[in-house]
């Protein structure tokens, strides 16, 4: 009570202040600022340090370790530098020897290293307790591959849930769920210690049929991969994981020669990389949030470029992937054990190679003579001045950055395991139910075979047919093939080849499909019939089979390359043609359980499924599909969803008024899933809230908008529109990601602008507001949105740009060296106002509302009435003429509820910078730099830790990034008259 009341009273004293000065301009000096000066002495070098974004907590342990004197011996720095793993599940004397002598600070666990979750927390707990003995620093990079559908690295039923790939979750049509599934795959594996996911898979599938990265991939739209990609990225990283980008520049479309000692080669000139495969990549890149990037090992043959192994290229690494691309994370290059380049160029050739392209971390899968000899190698690369120690310390920099933000000693040798997975399980549980139920695709049903209770009477037969399959490496039959085999055998590893196509395979008969099987039975009382067939063809058995039975499920799985599937499918639809000739009731449903692609374009199989990947869960999910437990809703990912929408009639939906009562939930349920889903920041909308459309302001009209199911409540669509003056504003509008190609947005554009145009007074219609600043207009790096707005009608020829900046750290940022003596002898002078009741504000306000849009005035009316966290920074001449002015707020300031980039999260202390209004001139550039200057400084006063600076119009952008600022988000927001649709 007694330190609440000493607060009460300072803030009491501090308001009074602030009443008493508010009505008098307070002058702003260009002298640097005590508060300035300080935050220069405490952050070292000043402006020159690159700021670098984490929580308060792991940039204090970040800077103790980036000084730790150990990383000056250069020992200790190779061995960060390298990512490696070994055979068994448990600690053997190499990989201890790795960890303490020679420093090993990255491990990659594989299926062949765990049992079980718990086992895989204690094994991962003594690594890490071997690494704290050892004097290590900073904790180990522990890295997985667990993709979900058919790549996972551990398996445990009991604890551990399985989700669909990569593909299956694009199949659902919901990126939101892409960033569910991975937010709850790392958060499982995050309990048994994992602290890197390596993904997602950021691939664009170019010629998909052909290509053994299959489902892993989310499709062969670059778009689609990006939007998928990010929410995968996004929910690892919610998960307090760090996550891998892979498999740079592109597995999606390669040549194959044959032999396993011949690179794949990519063929495709940088331009037609750019304009596909690469698009993923540079998006993932661009929103900040992706921490490593795998680089592959193929070749790459083109005019431009002549590559022999991608992650041993400077042209790839430094020059590609760095310079052209911006990416400034852990580059991992592919396992160096690979066959094809151990014996092309030999393991100490390569990793020398490998760092001197660029990359940080080095793997080598398992082998320990290859892995000392790689060591070895790059102590050599050093000696021989190959590899410059400044190169080493750049990548080592790069290394305990990442680590920072992933891990520390408490979580390391603290993961809690069982304990929480035991928590998760129900909830985990039911998303994965969800997640295969949504996946599971019916391409065709021709014949209205489906569900099987419509087509087959109980008593007669089913027969499966299940080509033979090689286990998933992490799954219940793999382990008990291995248990059985003893100690000889060992579970298949991703990284066992260059492209995960290990061609050494155990087959088990029938046993991958025995529990679809034994499911069919329970569901249709045993009435089904199951074996297995090869390349061998239609045996006498399988004719015996089919004639007994009166409907014939065939499974396949990547039919395209395993071509004995595709023609044992089509032989077995031919009898079945033949027999119904003659009166049979022989009905054929194909399964596609791995790639789609199998028959998606062959109508001669008449009933088609996919389910995208093999596991038990998938099969569980098909068994409901077949039997009518629910509607499989899925539909193919990428291209080939488009083409099938595009021969859809457009629909019409019914548009209602927004109602706050009905609809704050499900907007703020859309909201959320739309900013999970997009390519782009779209200016913090995961910040907004349903209050953030909405303005207590007589003089902007609001009307809003929504398309919803009227069952559920849940909204589809939602569209804000706004009227002031003489203009009417789509100030918004959002579809949920899973509605999108159904005419949802457009229902409801046009239901807003027909609102708006209504309005008699109404002459011009614009796209994107900034009071409130949700959508300020188009997202510049949305190509595909602006092109949706171009069809519907908008005029994007000519677009006026709006960008927010950041400056993620203020205690880092200092005045550009030069800057503030150029504003004084431009005679420039800056002072602050607060309140509307007195000729300042009022001059204030008559000069932006001569410069700009009328909603920026009414923002500066509102913060002109909020006097005890905003005010106005003018910039005049040395005769009293105004040359701009700038909003600025403290931190928990009201005009946050608007403009979601001022909501703090993670408790944040967010000042803002708002709406610079600066009219051409030849000094323009530096008034707007001056106003900044003073807005930064007042947010430093305010104690932020970080400033948003908002609204920032057409290419002055360039002069704020000058000063330290990074990119936010640039929209373009455009204008037309309201003839444009004279139509509606």
């Amino acid at each position: 009570m007694v330190t609440q009341s000493i607060i009460r009273t300072i803030a009491e004293s501090e308001q009074l202040s602030r009443d008493k000065a508010r009505r008098r301009p307070t002058p702003l000096s260009l002298e640097t600022s005590r508060l300035d000066r300080y935050y220069a002495r405490s952050s070292g070098s000043g402006s020159s340090q690159r700021p670098v974004t984490m929580s308060t907590s792991m940039s204090n342990e970040a800077q103790q370790i980036g000084f730790d004197p150990r990383w000056e011996d250069l020992d200790w720095a190779i061995g960060q530098m390298f990512i490696m793993g070994w055979d068994g599940t448990e600690v053997t004397p190499q990989i201890r020897h790795l960890i303490e002598d020679h420093h090993l600070g990255s491990i990659i666990l594989t299926a062949k290293n765990l049992k079980s979750a718990a086992e895989m927390a204690n094994l991962v707990r003594e690594l890490q307790t071997i690494a704290h003995n050892a004097g290590h620093p900073q904790p180990l990079l522990i890295a997985l591959d667990q993709e979900n559908g058919g790549v996972n690295s551990l398996f445990d039923d009991e604890y551990v849930c399985q989700f669909p790939s990569a593909m299956g979750i694009a199949a659902t049509g919901r990126a939101d769920l892409a960033y569910e599934v991975n937010k709850a795959t790392a958060t499982a594996v995050g309990a048994c210690g994992v602290n890197m996911m390596l993904g997602p898979v950021l691939d664009v599938l170019s010629n998909a049929r052909y290509q053994p990265l299959g489902v892993r991939a989310t499709g062969d739209d670059p778009q689609e991969v990006s939007q998928y990609g990010i929410a995968a990225i996004n929910g690892i990283r919610d998960a307090g994981l760090a996550c891998c980008g892979k498999h740079f520049p592109s597995y999606g479309n390669l040549d194959f020669l044959g032999s396993s000692l011949d690179i794949p080669i990519i063929t495709q000139t940088l331009e037609e990389l750019s304009l596909s495969a690469l698009v993923p990549f540079r998006n993932a890149i661009a929103t900040g949030k992706l921490d490593g990037m795998f680089v592959g090992g193929c070749a790459i043959s083109n005019p431009s470029m002549n590559v022999s192994h991608a992650c041993l290229s400077d042209q790839v690494v430094d020059d590609l992937l760095r310079n052209d691309l911006g990416f400034d994370g852990v580059a991992i290059s592919e396992c160096l054990e690979m066959q094809a380049l151990s014996h092309d160029i030999g393991v100490q050739n390569g990793v020398v190679m490998a760092v001197e392209a660029g990359c940080d971390l080095v793997l080598l899968c398992r082998a320990f003579e290859v892995q000392k000899e790689a060591i070895k190698g790059l102590k050599l690369g050093i000696e021989n001045g190959i590899i410059t120690k400044d190169r080493i310390r750049t990548s080592l920099n790069r290394i305990i950055r990442l680590k920072s933000t992933c891990t520390s000693w408490v979580t390391a040798l603290n993961p809690p395991g069982i304990s929480l997975l035991s928590k998760l399980r129900p909830s985990h549980l039911a998303l994965s139910k969800m997640a295969y139920d949504d996946s599971i695709t019916v391409i065709r049903d021709n014949d209205k075979l489906l569900p099987l209770s419509r087509s087959m009477h109980q008593d007669e037969e089913l027969l499966l047919l299940t080509p033979l399959v090689k286990p998933l490496p992490a799954s219940s039959l793999m382990k008990s093939l291995l248990q059985a085999k003893g100690a000889q055998a060992s579970a298949p590893n991703t990284h066992d080849t260059w492209v995960h196509r290990d061609r050494g395979t155990i087959m088990s008969g029938e046993g991958v499909f025995r529990e679809l099987g034994r499911c069919l039975a329970r569901a249709r009382n045993g009435k089904v019939l199951h074996t297995s067939y090869t390349a061998n063809g239609v045996r006498p058995v399988h004719e015996n089979l089919i004639h007994r039975a009166s409907c014939i499920i065939i499974v396949t799985a990547d039919a395209n390359r395993n071509l004995y599937q595709s023609g044992f499918t089509k032989h077995v639809e031919m009898m079945c043609s033949m027999l119904r000739t003659r009166g049979q009731k022989k009905s054929v449903i194909v399964v596609a359980v791995s790639s789609p692609y199998d028959f998606a374009m062959d109508k001669t199989i008449g009933t088609y499924i996919c389910t995208f990947d093999f596991t038990e869960t998938a099969m569980q999910s098909l068994v409901r599909a077949l039997c009518g437990d629910f509607v499989p809703k899925g539909s193919l990912p990428g291209t080939l969803r488009k083409s099938r929408r595009g021969m859809k009639s457009r629909k019409n939906w019914i548009v209602e008024d927004y109602d706050r009562d009905r609809d704050a939930c499900g907007l703020q349920e859309l909201v959320t899933a739309v900013a999970r889903a997009s390519t782009s920041d779209l200016g913090c909308l995961d910040k907004a809230t349903p209050l953030s459309f909405e303005l207590s302001n007589p003089n902007i009209e609001g009307a809003h908008f929504v398309v919803r199911n009227s069952s559920t409540n849940a909204l589809y669509g939602f569209a804000a529109t706004y009227a002031i003056d003489r203009t009417g504003i789509l100030g918004s509008i959002f579809v949920d990601p899973s509605k999108r190609n159904h005419s949802v947005g457009t229902s409801l554009h046009r239901r807003a602008l027909r609102h708006l145009r209504k309005k008699r007074n109404i002459k011009k219609l614009q796209l994107g507001i900034a009071f409130p600043g949700v959508f300020l207009g188009i997202p510049i790096d949305e190509g595909h949105t602006k092109s949706w707005f171009a069809n519907n009608g908008w005029d994007t020829q000519f677009p006026k740009r709006l960008t927010n900046l950041v400056i993620n750290d203020l205690s880092t940022w200092s005045v550009p060296e030069g800057l503030l003596q150029g504003i004084q002898r431009a005679s420039i002078s800056f002072d602050l106002i607060h309140g509307l009741d007195n000729t300042d504000g009022e001059r204030v306000l008559t000069f932006v509302d001569k410069h700009t849009n009328p909603e920026v005035t009414e923002l500066y009316k509102t913060a002109l009435q909020e006097v005890k966290a905003c005010g106005i920074v003018r910039a005049k001449s040395a005769d009293d003429t105004l040359l701009g002015t700038v909003i600025i707020c403290s931190p928990g300031n009201l005009l946050s509820t608007n403009i979601p980039p001022l909501m703090s999260r993670d408790h944040e202390d967010i000042g803002g910078v708002l709406a610079p209004v600066v009219p051409p001139s030849q000094q323009s550039a530096l008034v707007l730099q001056g106003l900044v200057v003073m807005g930064v400084r007042r947010n430093k006063a305010y104690k932020s830790t970080k400033t948003v600076l908002s609204w920032v119009q057409d290419s002055a952008y360039e002069h704020i990034v000058a000063m330290g600022f990074e990119i936010l988000q640039s929209f373009e927001e455009i204008t037309n008259t309201p003839d444009a649709w004279a139509d509606l």
